[in-house]
């Protein structure tokens, strides 16, 4: 199968390097036209996002450039309309551009937590809700919400950047479950990859975070895009509301939070405290999750 996005228009935000230039040049080559949206410039100045999708055009694909700020609802609409008006259409949304603001979390400000949530998670909200009712009079569409792991699992100093990725689970569910009958999906896909903003905050100091360096190298960004760009397509048009993960050459399907265990202890005076700390917390200790790091659940090397 090839050129499975064939005549789609597809739009990824934080797309002018790492992760997101690998999502939308597989885009393209499958056949999307696509809306490089990103910030960023290089050491010169000059825009990523002109930088990547002239790349995109020079191999024969079609592509926009949007320096939108996906923080700032009114600039986010403006994206979309460039879009439509080009193309007629939107059919894919993949919200990946993020920022880190790492901080153990007593020494976090105010400013380090509402940068990063403006970015995670509003800016996920911006553009989802800026397609939102095109895709419903449509009555098609496809949107990815890049998680992470840091999330989903936790991680040492990242409160912030935690918080925004678990909190873009909950925003995706809903979205698939608001937004089923009119045939759009919405699901999240948690990378591992040593993209520029990754590696910036991994230090080289000792001989565990060298190792840790070694391992993540192996990670190439551009194992992302496949997973992404099938949830994108109508192949997996009986997809949504699940949370994936892509490292390497695997791909994962994610639990979803779920009663593990029940107990009654509701007696003639109903339930006490009493009665939790002497019975539930005892009985529930052993199935209770440790406090693991992604680190303690990913053990294995990359495959």
């Amino acid at each position: 199968m090839s050129n499975v996005l064939e005549g789609k228009v597809v739009i990824v935000t934080g797309s002018g390097r790492g992760i997101g230039q690998c999502l939308v040049e597989e885009a393209a080559r499958q056949g999307a036209r696509v809306v490089v949206n990103d910030v960023g410039k290089d050491e010169d100045g000059n825009a990523t996002a002109e930088i990547v999708a002239e790349g995109i055009r020079s191999a024969g694909g079609e592509a926009l450039t949007s320096q939108h700020n996906i923080a700032d609802r009114a600039s986010v609409e403006k994206m979309v309309k460039t879009a439509v008006d080009q193309w007629g259409r939107v059919d894919g949304l993949v919200n990946n551009a993020g920022i880190l603001r790492d901080k153990i979390f007593h020494k976090m400000s105010e400013e380090e937590w509402d940068q990063s949530l403006l970015v995670n998670l509003k800016g996920s909200f911006n553009s989802a809700r800026a397609v939102a009712q095109l895709f419903k009079e449509q009555a098609s569409g496809s949107m990815v919400h890049m998680t992470s792991t840091s999330g989903l699992i936790g991680n040492f100093g990242q409160a912030n950047y935690s918080a925004g990725k678990m909190s873009l689970v909950g925003l995706s569910k809903s979205i698939a479950l608001d937004m089923s009958r009119f045939n759009v999906r919405s699901n999240c896909v948690a990378p591992f990859a040593n993209t520029p903003m990754v590696m910036a905050g991994i230090p080289k100091e000792t001989e565990e975070d060298l190792e840790r360096w070694r391992v993540i190298e192996r990670m190439k960004p551009e194992n992302i895009a496949p997973l992404v760009c099938a949830l994108l397509s109508d192949a997996s048009a009986d997809v949504t509301g699940q949370i994936f993960g892509a490292r390497a050459n695997e791909v994962y399907l994610f639990s979803q939070p779920r009663p593990i265990r029940t107990m009654h202890i509701g007696d003639e005076g109903g339930i006490t405290t009493e009665a939790v700390i002497d019975r539930v917390l005892p009985g529930f200790k052993g199935s209770m999750v440790p406090l693991d790091r992604s680190i303690n659940v990913f053990t294995w090397d990359p495959v």
